[in-house]
């Protein structure tokens, strides 16, 4: 019959069915495997298990090139509020109190630094003057600092190139303004490069008094021997002496003093000076525009501008964008505590 005839060819198929399945099925869970070795859809981060082969097998396919997000983003400049690294000066290190910033690095500015500096006043006084060479009886003239007297100015000093004092600390008082000024003070300098010769120490010493500044500071270059580097802020002892009485001005300009050196340092890795001062530091009772002072003010010797390697750094623009922006840093942690100092002193 027909029908009973074709039973055993629908068997064999069957059967012939059975045993493509059951040979698929590893297939189908190796192709499995093999397509988990490849994927990327685990754990960010996570590398894929080397794909092992036996001898003879046919080699692994290429994994697909990782997405931009899972490159290192190694040339891209971080978001952060630190400092540029100086260009010319060593990075500072975790050298202790001799001038070495904390192991970290370069400390990220303090918030008090973007503070509103509104209603506030600052008197910056550039030291020397470009034209005082020209005008030596002038300069030459004595005047009272209260317990001395001393030359009305001084030519100050140059490096070997002949790059100036003069010229490098108009040069950063003039960027120092920039940066207050943008934060809401009123800056006055002594002399802005708009007059023959001088002030006068004497003259100098007055100018915060009579901008009715908050505070005043001197800027400088060094003159030291030429083995010798690094920077150094001035503070006023107390002198009460002729015409001279600063005591009500010592203790906030040491604050201002210490502020100072933290921050420049901070901003240019400067080492503190190696020929003189101690760590930094100086107090002094020899200089009319600390003794005669009636505002809180200190001087800063930015470095020593007959070695070498602080030449190189104080004729760098760019260095001296980042003397600036310590100096301006320092006067705006000051302004902005100092009423909280105030009452501490006076509780």
């Amino acid at each position: 019959m027909t029908g009973s005839a074709a039973r055993p060819p629908r068997r064999s198929a069957l059967l012939r069915a059975t045993t493509a399945a059951a040979v698929a099925v590893p297939l189908c869970t190796a192709g499995w495997f093999g397509w988990r070795a490849l994927d990327h859809s685990g754990p960010a981060g996570a590398a894929a298990a080397p794909a092992t082969s036996s001898p003879g097998s046919a080699p692994a396919a290429e994994p697909p090139a990782p997405t931009a997000t899972d490159q290192p983003a190694t040339d891209q400049p971080a978001a952060t509020g630190t400092p540029l690294t100086p260009p010319v000066a060593p990075a500072p290190t975790d050298s202790g109190p001799t001038g070495g910033a904390p192991s970290a690095g370069t400390p990220a500015p303090p918030a008090d630094t973007a503070t509103g500096l509104a209603g506030r006043t600052v008197l910056l006084d550039p030291g020397h003057n470009p034209g005082n060479s020209a005008h030596t009886a002038e300069i030459n003239r004595q005047v009272d600092i209260g317990n001395t007297r001393k030359e009305c100015d001084t030519t100050g000093t140059e490096t070997n190139a002949g790059y100036s004092e003069a010229e490098y600390t108009l040069d950063v008082s003039r960027r120092a303004r920039a940066i207050l000024t943008a934060r809401g003070a009123k800056v006055v300098l002594a002399q802005d490069g708009d007059r023959p010769w001088g002030p006068c120490i004497d003259e100098r010493a007055r100018a915060g008094a009579d901008a009715h500044a908050d505070v005043a500071l001197s800027v400088h270059g060094d003159g030291g021997p030429a083995s010798g580097s690094g920077f150094h802020v001035i503070m006023p002892a107390r002198v009460v002496a002729g015409k001279a009485d600063n005591a009500a001005i010592v203790d906030p300009s040491h604050r201002l003093g210490l502020l100072l050196r933290e921050r420049f340092h901070a901003a240019t890795g400067e080492p503190y000076a190696d020929y003189t001062a101690k760590d930094g530091l100086d107090t002094r009772s020899d200089l009319g525009g600390l003794n005669l002072s009636t505002v809180p003010k200190v001087f800063i010797e930015c470095g020593n501008m007959r070695n070498s390697t602080d030449a190189k750094r104080m004729t760098d623009p760019q260095w001296r964008q980042q003397a600036a922006q310590g100096i301006a840093d320092a006067l705006t942690a000051f302004l902005t505590t100092q009423e909280k100092t105030e009452e501490r002193h006076g509780s």
